[in-house]
């Protein structure tokens, strides 16, 4: 299974310790040179970047058409374009992606996508963690993660907790 993954979700399942359930779900997780760059300048401060620097299960790839990455970048940041068009070339089966106007941009564009959320739901399904509802609480206290209250309990409601 191919996957690449924008910023946000690595920080993010790092600032609360989860970062592993990517590696248990998917296996390996491919980040776009942009991400990586962003995530190194940023320092060590930044949860997930020792990981992306150290861990073999994430790799960094250059994207081939900076073309396209170049049009993106008047709707969305370099990371998540370079993310959008790298799931592109390789055929991606999933992009990991959660800000709202680059999802749109992916849906658009055919791709595959999830966020954050629908990772726990998925870890939560096959038993990887027994309750979400602790872990997007740590999301919101330690990541400053935003999502709605209708989304949270929507999410909450699926996971049946």
């Amino acid at each position: 299974m191919i996957v690449v993954s924008d910023t946000s979700p690595i920080t993010n399942l790092a600032a609360v310790n989860q970062l592993t359930l990517l590696h248990q779900l998917y296996g390996t997780i491919i980040i776009p040179q942009a991400v990586y760059e962003e995530m190194a300048s940023l320092g060590y401060a930044v949860p997930g970047t020792i990981e992306i620097m150290t861990l073999s299960w994430i790799e960094t790839r250059p994207v081939t058409q900076q073309n396209q990455v170049n049009q993106l970048l008047n709707k969305l940041d370099r990371g998540e374009s370079e993310g959008i068009i790298l799931a592109l070339e390789l055929g991606a089966d999933l992009l990991i992606l959660d800000e709202r106007k680059g999802r749109k941009v992916a849906q658009s564009l055919g791709l595959n996508i999830t966020g954050i959320l629908g990772v726990l739901l998925e870890a939560k399904q096959k038993e990887l963690i027994m309750n979400i509802k602790p872990i997007v609480d740590q999301l919101i206290l330690k990541a400053e993660f935003r999502i709605s209250e209708t989304l949270y309990r929507k999410v909450l409601t699926i996971a049946g907790e």
